[in-house]
């Protein structure tokens, strides 16, 4: 279990992984902007970071997974203003959302899970030592910005050329900035922003700017530097080149050593857009396909592969992982660890020590069931099991899936746990007549709904 090569953005090249301190990794993804539900985009990148942090934990290591959630930010200003709400319901409601949908593709939790608005202090602190590294200024708007042509490294993640960026691709021209291509550490409050959005400074009252966010989190959680940093390949530029910038510029050495990006989430051959009518959220998929057969179908792309999302491809998926199920039905297997000098699992190791290679690992499990419909045995039907297990999928009875749990419709008690989940996150968001109207709902289904202590909420049958 050993010899693992990761892709490094960075180098553009597969390294071998050594982590910094020895049998111990730490990793930080850049997770979700908490103003509205996931999408399949989300889902292909909290997946792909999922499946790393299983390997990793699989192969020995001890692994510290952070995923921060962004919970200021413009959008979710304007959201909550729109609403009508204050700015911590908003994105306490759609937390309880986005948590709701992980559980359900399997995604298994980060170790931590940051808020960007628990670390403005760190944020601050960092800004603080950028300026007296000559390396940010207080622009006469108020806003405090990161000088970009200050910092010899710039541009080394995404291969660009400062000479190359002209004014106005990737930033507004903002006439306090002493370069257009200089970004926002610290923004200066605005009269008509909501109270909750300000903290104080040194520089006035303001907020953080987005970049500064994921290095003060990252460092305080992981330290100066750490193993990997992974997001989505729409992030690369500017904001993981950002994060470089103010990172290796505050602490004047390296930040991570493999840098991960998952590839773009396609949908018929188009780029996944609202103004297209082709954008999905996981929510809406997972009321035509069962969510098993969503992770499955994510996880035979390789993770820095495109993903072209379709419902032919969905129903390939489900025939597919019914053909892996099919082959457990009928040699009911114990349940077991790996034998990981057995042929099938040494090509199965090898397939993700090779940067994560999914699709030539699943490819090993259908060998597999191949084998066990000849042969009908328990041992190997285990073995199929067990390696599955790894990347999250194979995990239930095969009857409960051939049976009509891939149809997408959720069973019974999955669905009270999704109405209760839905009942707690309107009555946190105080929409008690939601809450109200969900107790109801499944009063009139037999199901008694009791509130207890510390926030508990547990069922029973009338």
């Amino acid at each position: 279990m050993t010899n693992l090569q990761i892709y490094n953005t960075l180098t553009r090249s597969k390294q071998v992984f050594t982590p910094i301190e020895p049998g111990k990794v730490r990793m930080y993804v850049c997770g979700m902007t908490i103003y509205d539900f996931c999408h399949i985009g989300h889902a292909r990148m909290m997946m792909a970071f999922d499946i790393v942090y299983r390997w990793l934990k699989t192969s020995g290591y001890e692994v510290t997974y952070v995923r921060n959630i962004t919970d200021i930010d413009d959008k979710i200003i304007n959201r909550a203003a729109e609403n009508g709400e204050p700015i911590s319901h908003l994105t306490s409601r759609f937390t309880e959302y986005m948590h709701e949908d992980t559980r359900a593709l399997g995604i298994l939790p980060p170790d931590h899970e940051p808020h960007a608005t628990d670390f403005v202090p760190q944020m601050l602190d960092l800004i603080d030592r950028l300026e007296k590294n000559g390396l940010a200024y207080q622009s006469p708007d108020g806003d405090v910005n990161y000088s970009v042509r200050d910092f010899p490294g710039y541009g080394k993640l995404s291969g660009k050329s400062l000479d190359d960026l002209r004014a106005g691709e990737r930033v507004d021209v903002n006439t306090g900035k002493r370069d257009p291509l200089d970004f926002v550490l610290w923004k200066s409050a605005k009269p008509s922003e909501p109270a909750e959005v300000k903290w104080p400074s040194k520089w006035g009252a303001g907020r953080p700017g987005w970049h500064i966010e994921c290095s003060a989190m990252s460092c305080q959680l992981l330290g100066e530097r750490f193993d990997i940093h992974g997001g989505g390949a729409d992030l690369q530029f500017p904001h993981h080149e950002n994060e470089i910038a103010q990172s290796e510029g505050a602490f004047k050495h390296p930040f991570v050593n493999y840098w991960m990006h998952n590839g773009f989430v396609r949908v018929d051959n188009e780029k996944m857009s609202k103004s297209l009518g082709n954008f999905f959220t996981i929510r809406e998929v997972l009321e035509k396909y069962d969510a098993e057969v969503l992770r499955f179908f994510i996880i035979r792309s390789h993770y820095r592969s495109p993903l072209n999302y379709s419902d032919t491809h969905l129903d390939d998926a489900k025939a597919a992982l019914t053909r892996l199920y099919t082959a457990l039905k009928d040699v009911p297997p114990d349940d077991m660890q790996p034998d990981w000098s057995e042929p099938h699992a040494v090509r199965f190791a090898d397939a993700m020590n090779d940067d994560f290679n999914t699709p030539l690992a699943i490819a090993v499990l259908f060998e597999l069931a191949n084998e066990i419909n000849r042969t009908k045995s328990p041992r190997l039907a285990a073995q199929l099991k067990a390696l599955a297990g790894t990347i999250g999928i194979l995990q239930r009875p095969p009857k409960e899936f051939l049976q009509g749990a891939g149809s997408g419709v959720p069973s019974d008690e999955a669905m009270i746990a999704g109405q209760i989940e839905a009942r707690t996150a309107a009555k946190k968001a105080r929409n008690f007549a939601e809450a109200d109207r969900i107790r109801t709902e499944l009063l009139s289904k037999g199901i008694v709904l009791e509130d207890k202590p510390g926030g508990i909420t547990e069922w029973r049958r009338s």
